[in-house]
């Protein structure tokens, strides 16, 4: 009997350590998860938000996935849709927007974004509401103050969350951001996501003529190019 118990003690006593060891492996598990450098680093999740949650559900919404107000939260409708869209990519379904995730979306984090057709599309959009008539080397600037802000630590690191920040394009507000493309703005969009900047690293531009906004014009003014200031 005395033996019996000593050995229920000992058995008792390994599954504790069991139960501990496992639970530090689960914790060292996450920890990679979420650690600089991981296997797969952790973006957005329920209950995040922001700029890149915005850039997930336009492009979501886009591919008919997400069909509710753009919010820029990660609540259930989002998860779902990530969730959706994880199973038509073959991904493993967490609802979790991960690395992998975030680039079968072709949202680039804090990097300049590779020249996929969406890309080229949704950045001639803005190159042609913004600088429509503006000389070719203008146009290509526009693009590469958005290629600038991407890597820039004050501004969302995504295309598509540069571009529908909040005030940050007034084409988005007057409607010239819906207006047909321009030809040339295609083609000055692939020249800026190649890696052309005619405006040697600025983050700004603004029209003198068009504009009365005290920041802007405080900027220090690195090139003039057509009507544009473009500034750092």
């Amino acid at each position: 009997m005395e033996r019996f118990l000593k050995l229920n003690t000992f058995y008792k006593i390994a599954m504790c350590f069991g139960l501990i060891f496992s639970i530090l492996a689960l914790g060292c598990r996450v920890a990679d998860m979420l650690a600089p450098g991981g296997a797969d680093k952790v973006y957005s999740a329920y209950g995040s938000r922001g700029n890149e949650v915005e850039a997930i559900q336009r492009v979501l919404s886009e591919r008919g996935l997400f069909k509710e107000e753009i919010t820029g939260y990660f609540g259930e409708v989002t998860q779902e849709a990530v969730k959706a869209f994880q199973r038509q990519q073959g991904l493993p379904v967490t609802g979790v927007a991960d690395e992998t995730t975030l680039k079968r979306l072709g949202i680039t984090i804090g990097e300049i974004p590779p020249a996929t057709q969406a890309n080229i599309n949704l950045l001639a959009r803005i190159i042609s509401a913004e600088g429509r008539g503006e000389p070719y080397v203008g146009q290509v600037a526009i693009g590469a103050v958005i290629m600038n802000r991407i890597e820039h630590p004050s501004f969302p690191d995504t295309l598509a969350g540069i571009i529908y920040e909040n005030g940050a394009f007034t084409a988005l507000v007057d409607g010239q951001f819906n207006e047909p493309v321009a030809e040339s703005a295609y083609a000055a969009a692939r020249d800026a996501l190649s890696g052309w900047d005619p405006t040697g690293g600025c983050i700004y531009y603004y029209n003198p003529h068009k504009t009365d906004n005290e920041f802007m014009e405080s900027r220090p003014v690195q090139i003039v190019i057509g009507d544009h200031y473009f500034c750092t």
